[in-house]
């Protein structure tokens, strides 16, 4: 017979007071999740196209000005141990 585990309820659905707003939609709450999700993607994409700039060679120069930030503040984001 197999188990069941609860999963803790990341999203605060469950504290939420539903006797005092019984008419309210969760459309704008899910909308918030999805662009926190797709955030998420982005950065790592982000993340993923820089790494692969210098593992093609590209300087900090080249992917600052890609940027629009300094090579400075681009190796500090993205360099080593930033992830």
């Amino acid at each position: 017979m197999a188990t069941l585990k609860a999963q803790h309820d990341r999203t605060g659905l469950d504290g939420l007071d539903v006797a005092a707003h019984p008419a309210r939609d969760a459309a704008h709450f899910r909308r918030i999740l999805a662009a926190r999700r797709h955030l998420a993607a982005a950065e790592q994409e982000l993340h993923d196209a820089v790494r692969a700039a210098r593992a093609a060679g590209d300087s900090w120069t080249i992917i600052g000005a890609a940027l629009d930030t300094t090579r400075q503040a681009a190796q500090q984001r993205f360099g080593e141990g930033s992830r």
